[in-house]
């Protein structure tokens, strides 16, 4: 985030958190449906005017969210053109994964949520013109509790990062709304009045020879009419 630049960024959801600290963008703010956030609302609807945000981060939000479809929705309608997007979520193809099937209906956080691939996110925010980055991965280290496990499984953070680095249990993924210019094509009017005028000069030429050609024919056949008439 500290390479991004504008003039306005939000942060949706996970208020109690900071994550725009280390932005440059002097105007930022965070806004949640609960929580110590300077705007209080639904995260799958912005009130926010179009095209007047240049950054947005979504720290683990669509996972938990009633209508993520609908948030990315509003994400690119207040988004710039060129405007970026920051998505942090749980991968469903990792040992956190793994974890979030074998947990129980109505568990704690991060078990509850809808876990979502790197490319199925890929796929909608194509569909919404977005252009995407290769994700960032991490966290290959089990979902275990306690400093002494953790420390245990500190190898697998090396290694996965070599061996297995798209089996990270969260990922980092950012996107930049594209906008395509529009070129307006007018009509070449006077290369085809030009032209016209080109193509009528030749047709009156081919008439004006077509016309001597017949009156020569026509004086060559009234020639030896006379001869045919004198001999007789």
């Amino acid at each position: 985030m500290a390479d991004v630049f504008g003039y306005n960024a939000l942060q949706v959801g996970l208020p109690e958190f900071d994550f725009l600290a280390s932005s440059r963008i002097a105007r930022h703010f965070a806004c949640a449906s609960r929580g110590p956030a300077q705007v209080i609302n639904k995260t799958y609807a912005l009130p926010f005017a179009s095209s007047s945000l240049d950054l947005v981060i979504l720290p683990h939000v669509l996972e938990f969210a009633s209508h993520p479809h609908q948030v990315l929705r509003e994400v690119e309608r207040v988004l710039v053109s060129d405007g970026r997007v920051l998505i942090s979520g749980f991968n469903p193809f990792s040992l956190w994964g793994m974890r979030r099937l074998l947990a129980r209906s109505g568990s704690a956080y991060p078990w509850r949520g809808h876990y979502l691939s790197v490319p199925r996110l890929r796929d909608w925010l194509a569909l919404l013109g977005f252009e995407t980055a290769p994700a960032d991965y991490g966290c290959y280290r089990p979902a275990v509790a306690g400093p002494d496990w953790l420390e245990r499984w500190r190898f697998m953070d090396r290694m996965g990062a070599r061996w297995w680095p798209v089996c990270g249990g969260a990922y980092v993924l950012q996107a930049v709304k594209r906008v395509h210019g529009m070129r307006l094509i007018t009509p070449k009017w006077r290369e085809r009045l030009t032209a016209d005028k080109r193509l009528a000069g030749v047709a009156s030429g081919g008439q004006r020879v077509a016309g001597r050609f017949q009156h020569r024919r026509a004086d060559r056949h009234g020639a030896g009419s006379a001869n045919e008439q004198t001999w007789k």
